[in-house]
């Protein structure tokens, strides 16, 4: 895939961790755009694929983030054109609310190591299916998010009904997080709640599945890719 891949990054803990490290792996290119740094999001037209990476703020904080809102159109578009689009946590949430799908905050917070159940359209899917009917993941969310009218429902959990959703077959939303390598993990030591220990035996059982996942996702976005 020609062009560059553009990460949107929220806070320094939470990076795009082996999402770019795989994306490198294959020779794309990558650019990192740090929202905390008062990088700008970027245009439509430089963009060749488009992840955007979870952070603290929520949808309803545009007032305090005005990038949300920028995030959110660069999102629309990006589907639009059938970009292949990865949102992860918050990324997930943005895309859903890009879609016209509401996000609100959820029944408890969802945090530490834990799996989602995969749906009979998950169990399908290209990126998600084919490891079993779970998948184990990272979570760290309060919000949730309906399913945009016209997306595939994915996956889901006791705490929150839409944990995975694909628009189209080149943009996804992951609610959970399958991008924890060691050195993510350590960043975010610190700012987990007291009572959650991310133990490194689960972290790396969810970064081998993390990897194929990302891996086929990076696959289905060059096998998809319209014509020219």
């Amino acid at each position: 895939m020609a062009g560059r891949w553009i990460v949107i990054q929220h806070v320094p803990w939470e990076g795009p961790g082996l999402i770019g490290r795989e994306a490198r792996a294959r020779g794309l290119s990558v650019e990192v755009r740090r929202m905390d740094l008062g990088d700008a999001v970027p245009g439509i037209d430089e963009v060749a694929g488009l992840v955007v990476m979870g952070g603290p703020m929520g949808v309803r904080d545009a007032s305090a983030f005005p990038h949300l809102a920028a995030e959110q159109q660069l999102l629309r578009t990006a589907v639009e054109r059938q970009l292949p689009v990865l949102g992860v946590c918050l990324g997930a949430q943005l895309l859903a609310a890009a879609l016209g799908a509401r996000v609100d905050r959820g029944p408890a917070a969802e945090i530490g190591v834990g799996e989602v159940s995969l749906t009979a359209d998950g169990c399908r899917d290209r990126v998600l299916g084919g490891f079993g009917a779970t998948l184990p993941v990272i979570h760290w969310h309060e919000d949730v998010c309906e399913l945009p009218a016209g997306a595939t429902h994915l996956a889901q959990s006791n705490l929150c009904a839409i944990q995975a959703f694909r628009m189209g077959p080149r943009a996804y939303a992951c609610q959970f997080h399958i991008e924890v390598d060691r050195p993510l993990a350590a960043a975010w030591t610190a700012r987990l709640p007291p009572d959650i220990v991310i133990a490194e035996g689960r972290r790396a059982e969810v970064e081998r599945s993390g990897r194929r996942v990302v891996g086929r996702f990076f696959d289905a976005a060059e096998a998809s890719a319209p014509p020219a």
